[in-house]
């Protein structure tokens, strides 16, 4: 069996990989030597390049997002080769959801005014930030999405007891929070003091956070995206933070990326932008390998796979 990896991997990662997977060939990419007996790609293969592996059964996709294959042309020739996709949204979750977590605790104690500010207690200035800093306990969240970043992200926000609801397009019955449909959304947007976009990127979901949508919210509430940066219409958010519709925006995801010199998100006071490192973490190619590995075992026993999406 060979195995195609585009992944880069350290020399001793890459050794581990090699072992691990014995008597089966790597063959490193990318794209490189590829022939059609390559049963199984690592890694992000060109849709260009699948299509002429025709002993490929399996796709290993090395990110949590799997945008560029979700078209009906792509899973029709799924469906009739057979071929299963899956994808590491598994490795991202408590990466992503620690990084929300950062954000909106840094929101609710205002620690981008605190560490910038320098007064002497009991001053004015330092009642000020202190009557502003708020606590999440029995706050209100709508999250846009119930996937592995947001049900990790519940479980983080667990102790302070804050009034979660999931947007989901249908209830599946096993969720660990309340789940509103999109008809309900514009009812709980508009008693919600955070929103949390957590939505991938499809046809269905690009746009989705427009004027509209920031218009339903609560006035001062909070938006937040780790999700896709296409998932919002840019200056529909630009503008609801420079009316005071939004108290402020927290971004680690932006269309594009990043930004242009001059973009009004860039200026505005109340926006705070992380150039999308939510899922980054210490020997991040090694958690790759390892959920990779995870999902080899699998298919060689004929057991179901982690994290499937095709």
């Amino acid at each position: 069996m060979k195995i195609e990896c585009n992944l880069e991997l350290d020399e001793n990662l890459a050794r581990t990989l090699s072992e691990s997977v014995a008597p089966c060939e790597i063959v490193r990419g990318p794209n490189r030597s590829l022939t059609p007996d390559i049963e199984i790609a690592f890694g992000q293969p060109e849709i260009a390049i699948i299509d002429k592996l025709d002993g490929l059964r399996w796709i290993h996709l090395t990110s949590a997002g799997y945008t560029r294959y979700d078209t009906p042309e792509f899973r029709a020739t799924a469906a009739r080769r057979g071929l299963a996709l899956t994808n590491s949204s598994s490795v991202y979750a408590s990466p992503c959801a620690e990084h929300l977590f950062a954000f909106m605790l840094a929101q609710s104690r205002r620690l981008p005014e605190a560490l910038r500010t320098r007064v002497a207690g009991g001053t004015p200035e330092w009642n000020r930030l202190r009557g502003l800093s708020t606590s999440l306990a029995g706050e209100q969240v709508v999250m846009l999405g119930l996937g592995a970043i947001a049900l990790r992200l519940i479980e983080l926000l667990a102790p302070f007891q804050m009034r979660i609801v999931g947007l989901r397009r249908k209830r599946i019955g096993n969720e660990p929070v309340p789940v509103i449909t999109p008809p309900e959304l514009p009812a709980a947007l508009a008693t919600a003091g955070h929103v949390i976009n957590i939505l991938p990127d499809n046809a269905g979901s690009r746009n989705f956070v427009d004027a509209k949508f920031f218009n339903s919210m609560k006035r001062g509430a909070v938006f937040y995206n780790i999700g896709r940066g296409a998932t919002v219409v840019q200056e529909a958010l630009a503008d609801a933070l420079r009316r005071g519709q939004l108290a402020a925006a927290w971004l680690d995801v932006t269309d594009p990326e990043p930004l242009p010199p001059g973009h009004p998100l860039l200026s505005a006071p109340n926006c705070f932008i992380t150039p999308h490192t939510g899922g980054g973490h210490r020997n991040e190619a090694e958690t790759l390998v390892r959920h990779f590995l995870d999902n080899f075992y699998r298919y060689q026993d004929g057991l179901p796979f982690l994290g499937r999406v095709m």
